[in-house]
């Protein structure tokens, strides 16, 4: 019962015009990133729009991904509520499907629960799967940090807690964290731009926005910086910088959406309360992904940006 060391896909999820789920898309997106030297998909996390998604849909989401997958790579099902049962309920579910390797779950938003108040949540996750359960730490969205401490306690109450995504971008308390869980407890970088200085910490890889949109370059940049080959780490890591840093111009997944729909990846359309990114964004957008080289210039593509 282990989780994976390398670079994971926190995978955008296609809308059609409509607001409807884009299966074809999300499936062809889903066996890109396979395709591309992914080392495992996160379905239904937070660049996924998951909270606009009902049941049904993160569901369906879980099961093209996971059948796109088809066994070559892990695939994660994001299950993340603010109530625990219901995030009990959704890890339960997950975990009868064919595929699913892991359960990731963020901090309960909205609440702000103490470091008790999540150790008990986590802990019930944890308890009602036999899934490896990877914790997700993002207070800028949840508004709770989970501490060093209170994962420390969470591993011992609970052995299948096998990882940490952590996106505090507090890499003291990364770095500690690192020192003190066992040597096979895995803590992934959850922001790309601080991945090479988590890594180089002791960290165990990333759970990527960017490899939507560049897997490749992103999964050999974290595979030469796990095997101490810096100079290329820091090679890629320089050419794509300012691409890790684009996505979060305006709240993501909107910048890294648009940009895939530049590339003729998906349509660009969102659910509110998420909205297309405005022009001055988009034009920075357009001119950084034509620099990189990612922009494909398709009738459908360009038909995609005339709306906007």
């Amino acid at each position: 019962m282990d989780v994976p060391i390398g670079c994971g896909t926190a995978l955008v999820t296609p809308f059609r015009q409509d607001g409807s789920l884009d299966e074809q898309a999300l499936y062809s997106l889903a066996q890109w990133q396979v395709e591309s030297g992914i080392d495992w998909i996160v379905a239904c996390g937070t660049t996924a729009e998951t909270p606009t998604l009902d049941d049904g849909e993160w569901l369906q989401v879980l099961r093209i991904i996971t059948e796109a997958a088809a066994g070559r790579i892990p695939v994660w099902a994001g299950c993340t509520h603010n109530a625990t049962r219901h995030a009990v309920e959704k890890a339960r579910l997950a975990s009868r499907i064919p595929g699913i390797t892991a359960i990731l779950s963020a901090n309960p938003y909205y609440n702000k629960p103490t470091q008790e108040g999540q150790f008990e949540h986590f802990q019930a996750v944890a308890r009602s799967v036999n899934l490896p359960v990877v914790l997700y730490n993002i207070p800028s969205r949840t508004g709770a940090n989970l501490e060093a401490a209170t994962v420390l306690k969470l591993i011992e109450a609970a052995p299948n807690i096998r990882g940490v995504k952590e996106s505090s971008g507090n890499l003291a308390q990364i770095t500690e964290l690192i020192t003190l869980a066992p040597r096979d407890f895995r803590v992934y970088a959850g922001d790309d731009s601080m991945a090479l200085g988590v890594i180089g910490a002791g960290g165990a890889g990333l759970v990527s926005v960017a490899s939507n949109e560049i897997p490749n370059d992103m999964a050999e940049m974290i595979r030469a910086a796990l095997e101490n080959d810096w100079a290329t780490a820091r090679r890629i890591n320089r050419k794509n910088y300012r691409l890790l840093l684009a996505n979060f111009w305006e709240s993501s997944p909107g910048p890294v959406k648009a940009v895939m729909a530049m590339m003729g990846k998906l349509g660009e359309n969102y659910r509110l309360p998420m909205v297309p990114v405005t022009a001055a964004t988009r034009a920075r957008l357009e001119r950084l992904a034509g620099e990189l080289g990612l922009l494909v210039h398709s009738p459908q593509v360009e038909g995609d940006l005339r709306m906007f």
